[in-house]
């Protein structure tokens, strides 16, 4: 029997091998902090020590960088410096980029400090600066930045001469939804990658595994030389598999730890450890704990068997001093922060070992083993607290970790006190080294699990409300409390009908959930296509492209990074793509502060929405049903603009995924490569619709706008397509009875989007931005694409395909263009002075790529074949549409990256033969210059074209037949009206027609559609 980790979430954490002891660094103030928050509001900043500053020249200067979420590079510095006869001016000089230009300093006011001088200082591409200074005896405080990060600045001086956190409000430009892996790497590169490692390790312990990543990955990114050439690409490497694999990325995960491996030194005995123990981390989180206690048993070199990896470990490789952050002697230092020495190299040692200890015993409690998987947890939690009494913080994690296994073993012999226990003394210990993080909580949602289960249900639920309130302004907490939300879900919807609290905390705490990626893109967006000033806009726009261009250059580092057999050729790559990030760096945050101008941009609104605030969204008539999968369980949500209603239901969600998996068999499968239509399974349309919608189904039936935010499988599935009524089976059932009855004849058939306009919506804060966003600008109205030339009909088709690769699409995928007669129809009834229809040789991705006028067109409609998975299992999933070839550097395909770099702003995109359940993999989401994505469907084109400038995309799940004009038909009534109607009820014409023909009232040909966005607004505006 296997156990699952009941208690301990699924993701386990990792281990700090090497960071010294520092419980008095808190009370030290900000001097000596490796990294503090600036300000107590507004958009987040932070000050990261920075040792190497050229400003530094003995042991008593300190500097920091002040970093910024949304900002690409650097900001500015503070700087606490000995003051000399020149009071200072050289060694600011030295450290001020040689361009930036300053004027005589001047008086400046500061609330709460007095002798400060600013100066006004300008670089030579007109960028301002400003540089504040103060005297304070014989020390000199200073802050020097960007003009638009000026209230930093002044917050950050005050917080140096304080030596402590000033209050205040942060008010700088904020582009993005935010993301904490993207601001990581931005502190990752501020600081020395000694510093960079240390906090890699401290942000995993605290639970922001996608932040330790982003720390580890910048080390690697600029570690500057492959993995068999750098000491410490291993010690790197690992770190960013187990990174991936806690955040459930298996495959990234065994490609980092197979280059992890052949950088790795087999002799030293501390790195052999560190893999032994991430890899049956690696094996826990995938649910493999007899692989795990396997990697676990495999012998480990003691120390002393290898004289070179000893002296190389003694004199640094895996740990310095951390003191050397202020460039002077370790002890000294020590002693004047109140640090603890450097672990010794036998305890590093002992760490790893203790913890290996710990991860057996958890595997043991899974296996069933309770006996020695107690014996396992309780060695290791009297050893890790007799070490240096208990006073090394960068353990806690692991101590708190076994007590919480520990918890679980007695809780299931009925000990519920000692449970407890257990649990209480899990968040001291967290709480005490780790404030404020998400490894906290972690640990509190864990013991409001465990209150739930011990019937003390009104503290477990004050305990989880407060976990979701300050899980939205954690960074990193939401990734991890998803996989310890469950418990709080399900209490909430099985709460009282009179407990009106319940739908509005349930509401709140579904949010904290990952959002699919194509929402974050879509709130982007929003922001961009919001009313305001054009010079805004501009700049806004840029900003988002240098972003973009910051991801791509460190994909392209990475990939060319990753090559086992590098080349010249490859070494000059790397260097171009090293300057280019450079570059596009220094503009990115250049662009941001400028926008700081523009007080819309000024500061980040709450991403997440109040019940409230998506009930003022709504109209009447309209319901909004979010399904929610948690801990295996689906949950449903039903809001209308007066009331909301939450329900557990009753399916699983692997008979959920067995259920689509049926539907979509039903309507459209390939057999050995010939696309075959069955007859629709009736049954289990009737029976998902019961498990979905039962419980809800009196409120739905005054709805006729249903907005559906899906979830899991649900998201393969257009919703209209469930049957409401079992009346509609049994008619069916007895009509089919007939052996000459035809069973693709659904004509009378209850189906739920007969009645209603169904929208799917990708998160209720895309939705309220679409709902609230300006129509298109363009002066023309229509663009239709497709019909492409066949590729052997093609010179650079026929050209290329002997040099084709194995991930490389054939070329017969060609060879079935798309008719244009839809693209026709639409060109008619939008007008053919407004309109314009590219097919043939004329519809090839370079001719798109150089087109500089799509974003005067409203509407664009692509009538072509989509690829949204990968030629084989082993490649990566690009997703393209299908167009004809070009010129020389021409591929036939418009890829995910090429389709988000499309300037567009239109009002719809009409994707008629995509699939829109097809996913953009991870490297294919950073290829085009996105930081998140790449594990959710509707993240392939969907979300390309939402980037691009897209309001509502009208995607197929799968391509419409031109049988019996059912293309013709729904895309006919699409452009019937247009300006007048809505897009869902001019879709639901065409859709109504279609079901009540026998010959096209299968949902084949008439389901495929969805609108992803707000299906009331209309095709666009006249």
């Amino acid at each position: 029997m296997t156990r699952p980790l009941t208690l301990v979430p699924s993701f386990i954490f990792a281990l700090t091998a090497a960071i010294p002891a520092a419980q008095a660094q808190s009370s030290a103030g900000v001097a000596l902090a490796d990294s503090f928050r600036i300000g107590t509001s507004g958009a987040l900043c932070t000050a990261q020590n920075r040792s190497a500053d050229p400003a530094l020249v003995s042991m008593f200067d300190r500097a920091h960088a002040i970093v910024c979420r949304d900002s690409a590079a650097t900001v500015g510095k503070l700087f606490q410096l000995r003051v000399r006869k020149d009071g200072g001016a050289a060694q600011l000089q030295a450290s001020r980029d040689p361009a930036v230009q300053c004027a005589v300093p001047a008086s400046a006011a500061i609330s709460g400090l007095s002798g400060v001088m600013r100066a006004e200082c300008q670089s030579k591409d007109g960028l301002r600066y400003l540089a504040y200074t103060a005297a304070r005896g014989a020390v000199l405080y200073a802050a020097e930045g960007l003009a638009g990060y000026d209230s930093a600045l002044q917050l950050g001086l005050k917080s140096i001469m304080m030596d402590r956190p000033a209050a205040g409000a942060v008010e700088v430009a904020v582009t993005e939804a935010g993301d904490p892996a993207a601001f990581a790497k931005v502190q990752a590169g501020a600081l020395d990658p000694e510093q960079a490692r240390i906090e890699g390790y401290a942000r995993n312990n605290a639970g922001n595994y996608a932040e330790s990543a982003a720390f580890f990955e910048t080390l690697i990114l600029q570690s500057g030389a492959d993995d068999k050439g750098f000491a410490r690409s291993a010690e790197y490497l690992a770190n960013q598999a187990l990174q991936q694999s806690n955040l459930g990325n298996a495959a990234e995960a065994d490609a980092l730890f197979q280059r992890a491996q052949r950088a790795a030194d087999p002799s030293d005995p501390l790195i052999i450890r560190l893999f032994r123990n991430f890899r049956a981390m690696q094996a826990l989180n995938q649910g493999q704990p007899q692989m795990a206690m396997e990697r676990l048993a495999v012998k480990m070199p003691a120390l002393g068997e290898s004289e070179m990896a000893q002296s190389r470990l003694t004199t640094g490789y895996i740990d310095r001093p951390i003191a050397q952050r202020l460039n002077a002697d370790s002890e000294e230092i020590a002693r004047l922060g109140g640090l603890s020495q450097q672990l010794t190299l036998e305890e590093r040692l002992q760490i790893l070992d203790l913890q290996a200890l710990y991860l057996q015993g958890a595997a043991l409690r899974q296996i069933g083993n309770d006996d020695e998987a107690r014996t396992a947890l309780i060695e290791a939690v009297t050893k890790l607290g007799a070490m240096r009494e208990g006073r090394i913080s960068s353990i806690t994690w692991l101590r708190s970790a076994s007590l919480t296994e520990l918890s679980a073993l007695v809780e299931a012999q009925g000990k519920m006190g000692q449970a407890r226990t257990y649990l209480d003394e899990a968040v001291r210990l967290v709480g005490i080294d780790y404030p404020s993080s998400a490894a906290l909580l972690l640990a509190r949602a864990r013991l409001a699990a465990f209150l739930i289960r011990d019937s003390k249900v009104s503290e477990a639920r004050t305990l989880y409300r407060q976990v979701v309130a300050e899980t939205s302004t954690t960074p990193g907490a939401g990734a991890s409390a998803k996989t310890v939300i469950g418990p709080y879900l399900a209490l909430l919807a099985n709460s009282d009908a009179s407990d009106t609290a319940a739908a509005s905390d349930f509401f709140a705490a579904s949010q904290i959930l990952t959002r699919p990626g194509v929402a974050q893109t879509q709130a982007v967006l929003a922001r961009e296509l919001s009313g305001g000033s054009d010079e805004a806009s501009r700049l806004f726009r840029q900003s988002v492209t240098l972003s973009r261009d910051v991801i791509r250059n460190e994909s392209e580092i990475a990939r060319i990074q990753a090559k086992a057999d590098s080349s010249g050729e490859d070494a000059g790559l790397l260097a171009a793509a090293r300057s280019a990030l450079v570059t596009a760096q220094a503009q990115q945050t250049a662009i941001v502060a400028q926008l700081s101008a523009f007080p819309r941009y000024r500061a980040l609104g709450n991403s997440q929405l109040t019940l409230a605030d998506l009930q003022k969204n709504l109209r009447a008539g309209e319901g909004y049903y979010k399904l929610v999968l948690s801990g295996g369980k689906p949950f449903a949500l039903f809001v209308t603009n007066e009331a909301a209603r939450v329900k557990a239901l009753g399916i699983s969600e692997t008979d959920l995924n067995v259920m689509v998996a049926l539907l979509r068999d039903s309507i459209v499968h390939d057999n050995n490569g010939r696309t075959e239509t069955p007859p629709f399974d009736i049954k289990t349309a009737h029976d998902l619709y019961n498990d979905l919608f039962g419980p809800v189904e009196a409120d739905l039936k005054p709805v006729t706008h249903l907005i559906f935010e899906p979830d899991g499988a649900m998201l393969q599935l257009p919703v209209n397509l469930l049957v409401t009524d079992q009346a509609s089976v049994d008619r069916f059932v007895e009509r089919t009875r007939d052996p000459v009855a035809d069973p693709f004849d659904m004509t009378g058939t209850a189906w739920l989007g007969r009645e209603r306009v169904v929208s799917t919506s990708v998160s209720s804060r895309a939705f309220a931005d679409v709902r609230a966003i300006a129509a298109a600008k363009g002066k023309r109205i229509y663009l239709g694409l497709g019909e492409n030339t066949p590729a052997l009909m093609t010179t650079a088709a026929t050209g290329t395909a002997a040099a084709r690769g194995s991930c490389d699409w054939p070329l017969f995928n060609w060879g079935n263009p798309i008719s244009s007669a839809e693209l026709r129809l639409g060109a008619n009834a939008l007008g053919q002075s407004n309109s314009e229809v590219l097919t043939g040789n004329a519809f090839s991705d370079t001719a798109l790529r150089e087109r500089t006028d799509l974003a005067d067109f409203r509407v664009l409609h692509f009538a072509t074949h989509g690829l949204v998975t990968a030629p084989r299992p082993s490649c990566p999933a690009q997703p393209s549409l299908v167009t004809s070839f070009g010129d020389s550097n021409s591929d036939g395909l418009l890829t995910f990256k090429e389709i988000f770099d499309l300037r567009l702003d239109a009002d719809t995109i009409i994707l008629s033969a995509c699939d829109t359940a097809g996913m953009a993999t991870i490297a294919a989401t950073r290829e085009a210059g996105i930081a998140t994505g790449g594990n959710f469907a509707l993240d392939g084109l969907v979300r390309a074209f939402v980037g691009a400038g897209g309001r509502s995309i009208i995607a197929s799940h799968w391509p419409v037949p031109d049988d019996f004009d059912a293309t013709k038909t729904l895309i006919s009534n699409l452009f019937v009206d247009p300006g007048k109607i809505g897009t869902g009820e001019a879709l639901l014409r065409g859709q109504r027609a279609l079901m009540d023909n026998v010959e096209t009232s299968h949902p084949y040909y008439w389901a495929a559609f969805a609108i992803i966005g707000d299906a009331t607004k209309p095709l666009t505006t006249r």
